[in-house]
């Protein structure tokens, strides 16, 4: 067993020939190698003319990733199904994505048609299993925005073995469902923020605001437009609308000068995203732009105050045997843990069906789904316009759709499995990220470790979970001498007002429950000062204390350091070796509330953040703490906030963990022009799971498989137990 501990990288990225497992359940996998392999593309999608053509339902695991060929067909039938051809062409279309099917579904799946090919998961007839002859049809859920009448709907389509002809035809997609969904605004897109902005450098009025301060090369004017949350009946949904904030890059010839250096303040914009019109216009005050700084830019060669560094040396990792871990698809198996990857638009990564391998006692699922389902960012500067930066990066933009492609030797080290993300544009064809997510092992130091004093001999571990920040600061200008003490002054006239991340990891918990059981409950730790007298007679007694958390209204938790709290997810029908339950642990790293008041507008929407840990019992429709549409919402506290007032029994049940988990960001001069990666997070561990230390075979290996994100900031996905997202 190694010493040194070893880390699986998964990343979001473009497809390689996958490495190949082999089940044991060689037969079954002769008789379904076809919807095993991937490495031929045309094994799971052919393509005419256009005209994209899916095989056999079998082909994809139901947790799959929709395909492209999948999406291009929802989209069309979705189109197809407009009444006329004005309702369809005034068709947007946010997010399609995969309905998740039942967990007896997967079961089914994981028995007989892909990996693990373990029967013992589906229940029992008369002795024998029993053996369904297919799998249902795979669906996809759409949500539409209509730009004419400022609807949003809902669709549900079935993605049948028809063939796929062009809009009015025949095709094998089947409208299931669809419902307009009223009072919201969905997620803005890219396709809006890039007509917005062209719409806004050609409004004449803004043209002579940015003269009067010195600009006239429109080409060098950035214009970001930002939601405009919810801070009064203005703000309501029955306008699309956004604010943009206005900065303004100081060289024309270099299209990498950092324009985030220069913002331009006094101006107030507001956009009708709908009809992509100003509605709004005021030139309020003159302030300045802020001198060009010649420590603004940090992409390479384009530094403008020292030269690029060139003292680090090149660091290669070298794997001559290759990985430990094995991919069939979207399945991973990495030295005794096997999961499933899978990846949304909004979320990003999404971990499925992590389980542990553990000899004579099979498969031991952990968790059945992990992603990260909200990032929320609010200023603590009172004056306009930072006070209505409070953005929800996920419901508001989406994770996914902001991720990049990953490269070797900088995002991903050693010998990479990348594989690709596809999703729909604004205007319904398909777009695909290559290299959007990669698999390595890298060393993670030390696992654990003891020296024994009598032979001098050492061993190691350690299991951690991470969030990693960086990025650019978001920025104000001020007047000459003047001084906020809303933020740090990083350069002349520039400074940068404070702020907080906030990430919510949801976990659909499983651990040592086979698919239909339901034996979860979590218990919380705190350790007591024992109290003065005949049990403490020198004052150094301490102990931990456990607690059932037996409701949802009860189990809303903050973090305390102080009694070294923490939480156990455990199985209440399953004991180790020493008849104490099984479980896993979730220990909280560095944690912080929100710094705001509790009037603050944008609690409104993010009611979810004022506690650290909120528990739920499993509801398929329960899957964001701010509601699907937190856009320009008007209602108070929908979403977890909402859900948790019934007030439901989680004693025993099939548990949700909603983990709310942040750091606050006091600017420094050290974070211009680009931040340092500044860490938080957590660790999700096993208690009481294993009957002993890794030192042996039975626990968790010598490793500890991260799983990277490609959204910025870089989300790393730990263990396959949680996520360093």
């Amino acid at each position: 067993m190694a010493t040194a501990q070893e880390k699986a990288t998964l990343s979001q990225t473009a497809s390689e020939n996958p490495i190949s497992s082999k089940s044991s359940a060689a037969a079954m996998a002769t008789l379904i190698h076809d919807s095993l392999s991937d490495s031929a593309p045309s094994a799971t999608t052919k393509t005419t003319a256009a005209t994209p053509v899916m095989s056999r339902a079998q082909t994809c695991h139901p947790l799959d990733p929709l395909m492209a060929a999948e999406i291009a067909v929802a989209v069309a039938t979705v189109r197809a199904a407009g009444k006329t051809p004005e309702v369809r062409d005034s068709m947007r279309f946010i997010e399609v994505v995969l309905v998740e099917p039942d967990k007896n579904v997967v079961a089914l799946a994981d028995a007989y048609y892909f990996p693990p090919f373990q029967p013992s998961l589906l229940p029992k007839t008369k002795g024998r299993p029993v053996i369904p002859t297919k799998l249902p049809p795979r669906q996809a859920r759409l949500v539409v925005y209509n730009k004419k009448s400022n609807e949003t709907s809902i669709w549900t389509v079935e993605l049948s073995e028809v063939h796929a002809a062009t809009r009015g035809g025949h095709h094998r997609g089947k409208v299931i469902s669809s419902k307009v969904v009223p009072d919201v605004q969905p997620p803005m897109d890219a396709e809006e923020y890039a007509e917005c902005e062209a719409v806004v450098k050609d409004y004449p009025p803004f043209q002579e605001a940015m003269r009067k301060r010195g600009i006239v090369d429109m080409d060098l004017v950035m214009v970001d437009p930002w939601c405009v949350g919810y801070h009064s009946e203005a703000d309501a949904p029955r306008r699309r609308l956004a604010k943009p904030l206005i900065f303004c890059r100081t060289e024309s010839d270099c299209p990498l000068d950092n324009g985030y250096a220069r913002p331009v303040e006094g101006i107030h914009v507001l956009v009708d995203m709908q009809n992509m019109v100003v509605i709004e216009f005021e030139d309020r005050k003159l302030v300045p732009l802020p001198p060009a700084d010649p420590l603004r830019n940090y992409t390479a060669g384009e530094t403008r105050g020292g030269v690029d560094r060139s003292d680090v040396k090149p660091l290669q990792i070298i794997q001559p045997e290759g990985p430990s871990f094995r991919v069939s698809g979207h399945f991973v198996n990495w030295q005794k843990w096997n999961f499933r990857i899978g990846f949304t638009p909004r979320e990003g990564l999404v971990i499925y069906s992590v389980a542990y391998l553990d000899g004579s006692q099979g498969r031991r699922p952990v968790a059945h789904r992990l992603s990260f389902v909200e990032m929320v960012v609010p200023y603590g500067d009172p004056n306009d316009p930072h006070y209505r930066k409070n953005a929800f990066d996920a419901g508001e933009d989406g994770l996914g759709k902001n991720a990049h492609s990953l490269k070797k030797g900088c995002d991903c080290l050693g010998y990479i499995k990348y594989f690709d993300a596809h999703f729909t544009n604004f205007t319904g064809g398909v777009e695909t990220i290559e290299n959007c997510v990669c698999l390595h092992e890298e060393d993670h130091g030390i696992l654990w470790k003891h020296q024994d004093w009598r032979t001098g001999l050492a061993e190691d571990g350690k299991i951690e979970a991470e969030v990693k920040l960086t990025g650019v600061l978001s920025l104000g200008a001020l007047q000459p001498g003047e001084a906020r003490k809303y933020g740090t002054m990083i350069a002349p006239g520039l400074y940068a007002p404070v702020h907080q991340h906030f990430f919510v990891a949801r976990m659909d918990m499983a651990v040592d429950c086979k698919p239909g059981e339901a034996f979860n409950q979590v218990v919380e730790m705190n350790v007591k000062v024992e109290e003065p007298g005949k049990d403490n007679v020198h004052n150094n007694a301490f102990y931990p204390e456990e607690e059932l958390l037996r409701t949802e209204s009860q189990a809303m938790r903050d973090c305390n350091p102080l009694s070294a709290r923490h939480w156990i997810i455990r199985n209440t029908r399953t004991v180790n070796r020493t008849g104490q339950l099984t479980g896993y642990k979730l220990v909280p790293g560095s944690n912080c509330l929100p710094l705001a008041r509790p009037e603050a507008k944008f609690l409104r929407r993010a009611a979810f953040l004022k506690h650290n840990l909120w528990v739920t019992p499993y509801a398929r429709d329960e899957m964001y703490p701010g509601g699907e549409f937190p856009n320009q919402n008007p209602r108070a506290g929908e979403g977890l906030a909402t859900w948790v007032k019934q007030n439901r029994s989680i004693e025993e049940t099939n548990i949700v963990l909603w983990y709310v988990f942040g750091v606050t960001h006091i600017p420094r001069l050290e974070d211009w022009p680009v931040m340092p990666v500044e860490h938080v997070g957590f660790m999700l561990m096993p208690h009481g799971f294993f009957n002993c230390s890794p030192a042996v075979d039975v626990p968790p290996s010598t490793g500890d498989c991260e799983l990277k994100d490609a959204v910025t900031p870089t989300k790393p996905i730990q263990h396959p137990l949680i996520a360093k997202l």
